[in-house]
């Protein structure tokens, strides 16, 4: 697929991953919008890269996700990719009690919005000459670890849409990409168990170019580093083992 003259919507694009994204393809000739909840942010991170375009945007709200695509669609007729990137991650432990809140904040942003977020758009990307929907999901998505099991849930169950999307679009202009992590180095990847395993993350910008090189190949799923690990032992007689490494 062609990696420059796109027009790209990127969610979470304020900071981690999803800047490091945006702001490869804003080097490399694309149009880049990015939208977060916060408008200061967004303001601190277009006086860094003043190309990118912002939206405030919260994606945990059904009513934001409307009107981002009415708002986005209706600006930037040309958008033709559209990158799910934001997430939160929190701990969870099943023996204590957790707030609904809490949980239904995690599944509504890792999975419920990124699910709507494509239903929403793929009206306008289908009638793109060529288009895309890139899904952000993790290794753990593979292989939990139990410390941040709502999270590595919604990860799991990204993948499995990820590849449903992508069989119902195969037929369209439109292709489905799954960029899946390993522990990154964000204020995200610093949270739940491994905080205190002092695991080193990847930089935000390796992803970015990974992700960018996946496009550009037209690798519909990328596992990158430890990532690829879990996939290969998910897919393995060492499944369990693996399991029990991660979560000693």
């Amino acid at each position: 697929m062609k990696t420059s003259n796109n027009t790209i919507l990127i969610t979470g694009g304020g900071s981690g991953i999803g800047l490091a994204i945006a702001q490869k393809f804003l080097e490399n000739g694309n149009t880049v919008i990015i939208c977060g909840r916060r408008a200061d942010k967004l303001a601190e991170v277009k006086s860094r890269f003043p190309g990118l375009h912002t939206r405030v945007a919260d994606i945990s709200s059904p009513d934001d996700r409307i009107e981002l695509r009415d708002w986005v669609t209706s600006n930037f007729p040309g958008l033709n990719i559209l990158v799910n990137s934001a997430g939160i991650q929190n701990t969870f432990f099943i023996k204590k009690e957790n707030t609904v809140e809490a949980i239904t904040s995690e599944v509504t942003t890792n999975l419920i919005s990124p699910i709507h977020l494509a239903n929403l758009f793929v009206p306008h990307l289908i009638k793109q000459e060529e288009a895309a929907i890139i899904n952000i999901t993790s290794g753990l998505a593979y292989i939990p670890v139990v410390a941040t099991a709502v999270y590595c849930a919604t990860k799991a169950a990204l993948h499995s849409f990820t590849l449903s999307a992508r069989h119902q679009l195969k037929d369209t202009s439109v292709k489905v990409f799954e960029i899946a992590p390993p522990i990154v180095d964000t204020e995200l990847g610093h949270q739940g168990s491994h905080r205190e395993r002092e695991v080193e993350g990847i930089s935000p910008s390796q992803v970015a170019s990974e992700t960018f090189q996946a496009v550009q190949n037209d690798q519909f799923e990328l596992a990158i580093g430890m990532a690829l690990n879990l996939y290969r032992a998910a897919h393995s007689d060492k499944a369990d083992m693996v399991f029990n490494q991660v979560n000693r």
